[in-house]
């Protein structure tokens, strides 16, 4: 079996997670507070929030692409971490 450079993921992983940790955390809080706004009935206050989480942010509207965004990006963090990790663990 050919492995994969270990360094060409670093790089690549290195590269991508600062670009995704801000939609992801934005993701989940604004995702987070609504659901309290939900069970709190304050839904009409806080839609800003579901737009937010939807990827509208003001006049730039990303609800099309954003959350394929978000799941690509994590989806390749997932398999480069995972790559990484199995090639750089100790063999016994």
């Amino acid at each position: 079996m050919n492995r994969i450079n270990v360094n060409y993921l670093r790089q690549m992983h290195y590269k991508i997670a600062p670009l995704m940790i801000f939609p992801l955390v934005l993701t989940v809080i604004t995702g987070t507070l609504f659901q309290v706004a939900v069970v709190t009935g304050n839904t009409d206050e806080f839609l800003w929030l579901l737009e937010l989480h939807r990827g509208k942010f003001g006049r730039i509207n990303l609800e099309m692409v954003y959350p394929f965004l978000n799941g690509f990006g994590l989806l390749i963090l997932g398999i480069t971490g995972v790559l990484i990790w199995l090639q750089t663990r100790p063999r016994n």
